[in-house]
């Protein structure tokens, strides 16, 4: 029952993920970015080279993951949302849980 799995998101997780890596000054939508990505690997099984190219990121950039989860906290509590040259649909689940039929 342990077997890995393959993420439906892998591709292009990877493609994001590898850009991040050729970053050596990160900025907030980078840090945002590795953040989204940790929280959807966290528990994943499979994928593991994504997960191991995550932490060889922090190391990159001399952070750890609390450390990241401070910075990023820290962004969306003074506003931050993402740039527009980013997808939108990499925060968030995409799914709207809003009832706009309201009777």
């Amino acid at each position: 029952m342990n077997e890995p799995q393959n993420h439906p998101l892998y591709s292009t997780d990877r493609e994001n993920l590898d850009r991040l890596c050729a970053i050596d000054s990160p900025t907030s939508n980078n840090f945002v970015e590795l953040a989204r990505l940790m929280i959807r690997y966290q528990d994943f099984r499979g994928a593991e080279d994504l997960n191991s190219d995550m932490e060889k990121l922090l190391k990159k950039w001399s952070i750890n993951r609390d450390k990241l989860e401070a910075i990023t906290r820290k962004l969306w509590s003074e506003g931050f949302r993402p740039a527009s040259h980013s997808s939108s649909d990499n925060v968030g689940s995409g799914f709207d849980t809003s009832d706009s039929s309201q009777a």
